[in-house]
């Protein structure tokens, strides 16, 4: 079977979603493409209010505030930036039970440059409180968030990529997507490293990362909102008192640096996107490469972390 991206898993998950659950509406900022699954199956529950971002969010507020479950997608950087207030005040301040679904997150729309880029939309939507983020990996992973999202009366803000298909780490079907994946069935007292994955780029190399050294833990989350973050400490203490976050992000507000406050005991470091602006304008793994995320970096980065060359 053919893994679908993200972004196409999530319009056809909510499309089977939307057939038992009427409440749900899907909205969206021109973005749905031709042949939405949604639009084809629920016409008259979707609405594409074009390039309006903080418009969608309002009209989604009252919606929530109505009873019904509304999705708004639109990119990344048109959500958590352009759209800020909007989500602060509805989702963030008032609780509106609002499901943004941020496609293009990170460098993902690798042609489109800088303004349709979003390298800080994290740490934007979590210094609001009360809004859970998600960035899920794989199509079964989404696939469960967005399932989630659906049954929650919770402000959502999940963070997607362009096109890129990934397989999903193993979980067990009973396991909601609050709980971490720990990769692999290695087992020790005390590893060197744990290195901890956001998003689909990152997981990918932390999958890389592992198989080369079995000092090296990888821990995969997918909700990285403060509650979250909180739930997870407890579990990381146990297995190393040294971390890597990996995450397609800026360093400033990023996943890293609110673990580094919670664990202020241990040695909290970001494999990150620099301070750079993407203006390079080429695929998705060009400009992640302009910026200097990806797997050479990452094992250099390791190398220096736990001090020897003993490693890859």
């Amino acid at each position: 079977m053919t893994t679908k991206s993200g972004r196409d898993s999530y319009k056809d998950e909510l499309a089977k979603l939307a057939s038992d659950n009427e409440q749900i509406i899907c909205i969206e900022a021109d973005l749905g493409g031709k042949d939405h699954p949604f639009q084809l199956q629920h016409p008259d529950r979707f609405f594409n209010l074009g390039i309006a971002e903080l418009a969608g969010i309002d009209v989604a507020a009252g919606l929530a505030e109505a009873g019904y479950v509304p999705f708004f997608s639109t990119f990344a950087s048109f959500a958590a930036l352009r759209a800020a207030e909007s989500i602060k005040l509805t989702m963030g301040y008032m609780g509106k039970n609002v499901k943004v679904v941020a496609a293009y997150g990170g460098v993902s729309g690798g042609w489109f440059g800088t303004t349709h880029h979003a390298l800080e939309d994290i740490a934007v939507v979590q210094s609001f409180q009360n809004i859970r983020i998600a960035c899920p990996h794989g199509e079964e992973e989404t696939r469960k968030v967005i399932q989630e999202a659906a049954i929650s009366d919770e402000p959502y803000y999940i963070r997607l990529s362009r096109n890129d298909a990934f397989e999903s780490l193993f979980r067990q079907d009973d396991t909601p997507c609050s709980d971490i994946i720990v990769d692999g069935n290695k087992r020790a007292d005390s590893f060197r490293l744990c290195v901890i994955s956001v998003g689909e780029q990152a997981t990918e190399l932390c999958k890389q990362i592992i198989q080369w050294d079995d000092s090296i833990v990888h821990v995969h989350v997918v909700y990285v909102d403060t509650a979250s973050l909180k739930s997870y400490v407890e579990q990381l203490r146990t297995l190393t008192d040294r971390f890597l976050v990996v995450e397609e992000h800026r360093a400033t507000g990023g996943t890293a640096s609110y673990l580094a406050l919670l664990l202020p005991d241990k040695q909290v470091y970001a494999h990150h996107c620099g301070e750079h602006w993407p203006i390079y304008g080429g695929t998705h793994k060009d400009v992640l490469s302009y910026l200097g995320f990806g797997l050479e970096p990452l094992q250099q980065q390791i190398r220096d972390i736990v001090g020897g060359t003993d490693v890859f």
